[in-house]
């Protein structure tokens, strides 16, 4: 039998789909149209903030209500497209940044926030400690590009209950949402893995953390040693514990190191 597509193409997320999580939110929009050049036009500052809705505008009861947060209006309104489509599920707000999901989640109390780690302003982290500080009994599923160990342990660390890669299959997210909301935790094979690989002790003070951030950008000793107001025998010896903790032999190594596991990120 052929596998070529007859009739017309139909638009949108499809459930039980193989596509994964980008691939599933780019479906959710109109395909180019052959023959047509489309004129690109600039995204609306709206459109990268928030998209609120309210569940009085419809029958949510019993369903899991989920506040989507990701600064990519695309990725954001496609993974809504997801939630929308599941039938036990309902997305009942969408946010752009920290700033404006703070207000959308005390206005909307969701059963569970999806939040990506990289936003502009407030970091996903940050957001999930500020609302579990007010909040303790409050559910997070991080759902991010960032696949390193250390992402992965300040997500945990800061609340979250699941961590999914956007490359993953959307089944994955479908069953973190699932399993949260029944007061489990989801953590996929890879995220596990990743954690596991985790060096004992490798943990970075703030300080450390700062030279680090420094060495990433390129500076010398004596250039960091200015930035921060220390002595250049005291950046040498940071410089030395973080060679350690990172079990690495040089400064070029260290980047990379430090940027693999997400200690910094560019």
């Amino acid at each position: 039998m052929s596998n070529e597509r007859r009739g017309p193409t139909k638009v949108g997320f499809q459930p039980g789909g193989d596509c994964d999580l980008m691939q599933c939110a780019a479906n959710s929009f109109l395909p180019p149209i052959p023959g047509i050049t489309m004129k690109t036009e600039p995204m609306p500052a709206e459109a990268t903030k928030i998209r609120d809705e309210s569940p009085r505008t419809r029958d949510d009861s019993g369903k899991i209500r989920v506040l989507v947060i990701d600064d990519h209006p695309i990725m954001r309104v496609g993974i809504a497209a997801i939630i929308q489509a599941t039938p036990d599920m309902v997305a009942i707000a969408q946010a752009g940044n920290g700033e404006d999901a703070i207000p959308l989640f005390e206005k909307h109390l969701p059963d569970i926030t999806l939040v990506d780690l990289r936003l502009p302003g407030m970091s996903g982290v940050e957001v999930i400690r500020t609302l579990i500080a007010r909040h303790p009994n409050a559910k997070f599923v991080v759902l991010t590009t960032y696949e390193g160990d250390e992402d992965i342990h300040q997500a945990l660390e800061a609340g979250a209950r699941s961590y999914i890669i956007k490359g993953m299959p959307h089944d994955a997210l479908v069953s973190a949402l699932r399993r949260v909301h029944a007061g489990g935790r989801f953590l996929p094979p890879p995220i596990t893995r990743a954690l596991a690989s985790r060096l004992p002790d490798s943990e970075l003070s703030a300080r450390e953390r700062q030279v680090l951030d420094l060495m990433v950008g390129g500076k010398s000793n004596r250039e960091i040693a200015s930035d921060l107001g220390i002595t250049e025998a005291t950046v040498k010896c940071h410089v030395s514990v973080i060679l350690m903790r990172l079990n690495v032999n040089d400064r070029t190594q260290a980047v990379v190191t430090a940027l693999q596991r997400g200690l910094v990120h560019l």
